[in-house]
């Protein structure tokens, strides 16, 4: 049962009264021919709202932020995805997002206990291995996804969750250091290190460059703070010498990237602007003229623009909701990022795999606004919660639901099955 009622009353009202909000902001200056369309998205929302706060009072919890933070942002994403260019209520995306809560009420019960999570780090590696396999074998550089009927998955979205993971570790698993040429180092460190260049070679042969910003925080996060525990003696000359490492091998992908990554390193939107420009030329824009309130839900016109749901959304929100709405959304995301230093967790081994985790949904959200901005080239990569995809939103359900364990942990021993050693008869003559 939720600690504090008051509290918990009080977060179900602000969530409902946001949605509530965004439904009037529709049914004002949103463009629609029945108003029938409105009820049947507003219906779906409140439903969900509800069953989601009634599902929370089953799970015993430290802490209800991250719930509360979800159900919002999820509802604000159906409510956005179900206004793009026409509205009508998005049944896919309304679906994927119910997947999504489940995954991380799921993730949620099965990473608690990280004295577990320990003890199954090989199978982690294992689960990436078969990934990077499926992902080889089922897909190319030109369709990630493999295609389930009306869905699709991409496998490796799937990869994130488990390599934050493979990068979270203890203080204990730290301190087992070997000699290897009279240099102390870590097994472990030393096997994740080859994990993070099999990824890299995975993202590089399948010309999915805008995932691997995203996997590098992961990694260097992790590294950090294995390097980096409480009381660590770690000399500032080795950890200057890695980040002059990472730097040259930064240098050298850029200069070496294939032909099409440097033409979008230096491509100009407005002199392309019906090449490799047209995306980024036309999202800025749209979010010129939607200004700071936007020109109305459905009258936006980057809806007929490719990829207007997922890759450049921000801008999307942008035009029809405004900016002023569209740096709402991005404040959410970054208060589910702030709440583990609000909370922090109570093992190192939780306190690492909730840093990787908010450092891949900030990196990730990052590059999508950057990109679609051309603050940066364009990356193709979704918005946490926000873009539209199966395998995107149930990744990000399943990462926030490891930051909801975060914030409650377990701490109970395995139990693990030893065989005794059946006693000695007495009758038996000792020599």
């Amino acid at each position: 049962m939720y600690a504090n009622p008051v509290a918990y009353v009080f977060s179900c009202f602000f969530v409902l009264i946001a949605h509530s909000a965004m439904l009037c902001n529709i049914f004002f200056n949103g463009r629609y021919d029945d108003v029938h369309q409105i009820a049947v998205i507003g219906a779906a929302v409140i439903i969900l709202d509800i069953a989601y706060f009634v599902a929370i009072v089953a799970f015993r919890q430290t802490s209800y932020a991250l719930d509360f933070l979800l159900i919002l942002i999820i509802g604000m994403s159906v409510i956005f995805q179900s206004c793009f260019g026409q509205i009508h209520l998005d049944v896919k995306h309304y679906i994927t997002c119910i997947v999504c809560l489940a995954a991380s009420k799921g993730a949620y019960i099965l990473c608690r206990n990280h004295k577990l999570l320990q003890d199954k780090k090989m199978y982690f590696y294992g689960a990436i291995g078969v990934l990077i396999l499926i992902t080889l074998i089922f897909t190319s550089a030109e369709n990630m996804w493999i295609e389930l009927g009306s869905f699709t998955i991409q496998p490796s979205e799937f990869i994130k969750p488990l390599f934050v993971l493979a990068c979270a570790t203890s203080i204990a698993d730290q301190q087992k250091k070997h000699k290897i040429l009279f240099i102390n180092v870590v097994y472990e460190n030393i096997a994740l290190f080859g994990l993070m260049a099999a990824i890299c070679l995975l993202q590089v042969k399948s010309h999915d460059y805008g995932s691997l910003p995203t996997f590098l925080s992961i990694y260097a996060v992790g590294f950090l703070l294995r390097i980096c525990y409480p009381k660590a003696k770690f000399s500032k000359k080795k950890l200057i010498a890695v980040g002059a490492v990472i730097l040259v091998f930064v240098i050298i992908g850029l200069k070496y990237a294939p032909d099409y990554v440097q033409h979008r390193l230096h491509v100009d939107i407005w002199s392309d602007k019906t090449g490799d420009g047209y995306q980024q030329s036309q999202a800025l824009i749209g979010v010129a003229n939607g200004g700071w309130f936007g020109v109305g839900p459905g009258f936006g016109a980057l809806a007929k623009i490719p990829a207007y749901d997922n890759d450049i959304v921000f801008t999307t929100i942008s035009e029809e909701w405004g900016l002023l709405y569209a740096l709402m959304t991005v404040l959410t995301i970054i208060i589910i990022t702030a709440i583990p230093l609000i909370n922090p967790a109570r093992s190192y081994f939780h306190g690492t795999m909730s840093t990787c985790i908010c450092a891949a949904f900030l990196v990730q959200m990052a590059l999508n606004i950057w990109g679609s901005c051309n603050l940066i080239p364009f990356t193709g990569v979704t918005i946490p919660f926000i873009s539209t995809g199966g395998s995107s939103l149930m990744v990000s359900g399943l990462m926030i639901g490891m930051l909801m364990a975060c914030q409650s942990p377990v701490f109970k021993e395995p139990a693990h099955k030893k065989k005794q050693e059946a006693p000695e008869p007495a009758w038996r003559w000792k020599e």
